[in-house]
């Protein structure tokens, strides 16, 4: 048998759900929304990655979709880490603020 003996499907039940964490739970943080620009792995292009929004993911995607829209540009949900193109960190900061949310700027 092998080291890890989780098990993730059994033939009568099919796959198996781990109990310990929701799928749609918020994740936890120290409530801080963090904007980073960043470009690596990204051909050069800079990208602001919102992260540490205390929402789940149905919300995140709804805000995702309101950042864009405020924005003019491009984006999506990757991990609970919202990604918007182009380096938009000055014009998301006041947005995200009024939502209620601490925001700091983080990162080069």
């Amino acid at each position: 048998m092998s080291r890890n003996s989780r098990l993730v499907y059994s033939t009568d039940k099919g796959r198996i759900k781990s109990e310990s964490t929701p799928a749609d739970a918020a994740p936890v943080g120290d409530g801080i929304v963090r904007l980073r620009r960043e470009t690596k792995g990204r051909k050069g292009k800079g990208v602001t990655l919102v992260d540490g929004v205390p929402e789940s993911a149905d919300k995140l995607k709804t805000l995702a979709k309101e950042l864009k829209q405020l924005c003019g540009t491009g984006g999506s949900v990757k991990a609970g880490v919202i990604e918007i193109q182009g380096d938009q960190r000055e014009r998301l900061k006041p947005a995200l603020e009024a939502k209620g949310y601490t925001v700091k700027l983080a990162g080069g």
